[in-house]
């Protein structure tokens, strides 16, 4: 039995993370294990000199790139590096919840197999906090099976390394958002499954109101960018669809001009609203061009 643990990471100091993950690897008898950390050209040298610390532990390699190459090309390298057929990949800000974490993924069987996510403590003056405390009761395995294609994420999932490297990620999507929503569409169309489990991992980290904002937006772009590739796949898409049969999407991208500013102000601000948050969302999206 092997498996290889793959970290992509950009700013995010994980030694912690690696760690955590170690420890339970080397419990489970007979296994044949490394851990694989890629640096997608991290700016701050604070979190790069923590993560060289890596290098430390067994079985543990912290792999330093000079450029950002992007969410989809980073998983990719690391596939490519791996040396065992089971990858099971983790994103750099996520935290072990679960002691028994590594062993319920070996004990499952699965080509493509999504844990999930859970969310930690917050305050309410955060936006990204709310934003994900909400979602969180569609984070059960039993609800991400019931659309298990566009409920799947990179953030905690194990693949075999074959269909990795043959179904890669599309290097296409080099901004933030929606490179794992196409990555599912392209199991669907291969007849692959995705299994969901419950085998979260935990989410604590919860950046400032004014980067999430920022952030979405550069998601939203994206979104824009792969429309027609992700028609079906998106929530936001599906109500863009009904609008414009509807005739509404011009008065609402008026309307938008009109509030825009107004609703960013408050999203990025002390008492930031989720209704506004998914106002904005739709009415930034409907000012991209040529919509």
């Amino acid at each position: 039995m092997s498996l290889s643990i793959l970290i992509p990471t950009f700013n995010d100091e994980c030694h912690a993370l690696v760690s955590a993950l170690a420890l339970q690897a080397q419990a489970v008898e007979g296994l044949q294990w490394e851990i694989l950390v890629a640096d997608d050209g991290s700016t701050d040298p604070h979190v790069v000199a923590a993560n060289k610390r890596i290098e430390q532990l067994e079985h543990c390699t912290y792999i330093i790139r000079c450029e950002n190459s992007g969410r989809a090309a980073i998983r990719n390298f690391l596939a490519q590096k791996a040396q065992y057929e089971r990858l099971l990949f983790v994103d750099a800000d996520m935290k072990v919840v679960k002691a028994d974490f590594v062993q319920r993924y070996l004990d499952c069987d699965g080509t493509v197999i999504y844990g999930g996510y859970t969310v930690g403590k917050g305050t309410r003056d955060n936006l990204r906090y709310l934003y994900e405390r909400a979602s969180e009761p569609a984070q059960t395995a039993e609800r991400r099976a019931m659309k298990p294609y566009q409920d799947f994420h990179t953030s905690n999932f194990m693949i075999q390394r074959t269909l990795m490297l043959s179904t890669p990620l599309d290097e296409r999507f080099r901004h933030y958002g929606y490179e794992d929503v196409l990555f599912g569409k392209q199991f669907q169309e291969k007849g692959i499954r995705i299994h969901h489990i419950d085998n979260p991992t935990g989410f604590y980290t919860f950046e400032d109101n004014a980067h999430f904002v920022a952030k979405t937006e550069e998601g939203l772009r994206t979104l824009y960018q792969f429309r027609d590739e992700l028609t079906g796949y998106s929530h936001l898409l599906q109500v863009v669809n009904k609008l414009q049969r509807l005739h509404l999407v011009r008065p609402l991208q008026w309307l938008f001009r009109l509030s825009g500013s107004a609703l960013r102000r408050n999203l990025c601000g002390n008492r930031p609203s989720l209704l506004f948050f998914r106002c904005y969302k739709l009415g930034y999206f409907l000012s991209q061009d040529h919509i």
